[in-house]
């Protein structure tokens, strides 16, 4: 009895006592030496085309003198805008989540470079009817239309097409070549 009265005085003893205080935690680099960064405000500003800010007797030849780095935008494999095409589960037009971003991004350069067109290729894989696939091909088209028109892309800037199953990425006849020919390419044209 005395041993259980004891463990249980112990018990109490060590509910009571006060917690250990947690170690200060320090900063790694001194305030002195953290860097000041720009408001994102300022960023924004810095990013805006220059031709935006220049006198519209000038807008022509900036525009003409821009046109490579318009190019450089697209084709820059570490920017989002190289990726072209959009991908599709089995008979489905619906634009994944997944490649949500990527329609947003072509629709804020449309939106930025209103002088600039694409033209919107849905594709299928090769099961199916031809006609159902050029059917299905244009709702795909279709799809990526209606997100960059929401996104304030201009109609005039766009125009879409279905290949059906007529211009396959990959010509094996499994499902590795099928998943990469169920697509949305986003090609630009003058």
């Amino acid at each position: 009895m005395k041993l259980i009265l004891n463990v249980l005085a112990m018990c109490l003893l060590a509910a009571c006592a006060s917690p250990k205080q947690k170690d200060e935690v320090k900063p790694i680099m001194p305030a002195a030496e953290v860097k000041q960064v720009a408001p994102v405000a300022e960023v924004k500003q810095a990013d805006a085309p220059i031709a935006e800010a220049k006198p519209e007797s000038t807008l022509a030849i900036t525009s003409a003198a821009a046109q490579p780095a318009i190019a450089d935008t697209l084709n820059d494999p570490n920017n989002i805008l190289a990726q072209r095409s959009t991908h599709y589960p089995f008979d489905v037009s619906v634009v994944q989540s997944a490649d949500l971003s990527l329609v947003q991004a072509h629709a804020k350069y449309l939106k930025a470079h209103p002088d600039r067109k694409v033209r919107l290729e849905g594709n299928c894989d090769e099961r199916g009817s031809k006609k159902y696939n050029r059917k299905l091909g244009q709702r795909r088209a279709e799809g990526v239309k209606k997100i960059l028109l929401e996104d304030g892309v201009m109609a005039s800037q766009i125009e879409t097409v279905s290949y059906g199953e007529e211009k396959p990425k990959l010509t094996c006849h499994k499902k590795n070549c099928w998943k990469e020919n169920r697509r949305t390419d986003m090609n630009y044209v003058q």
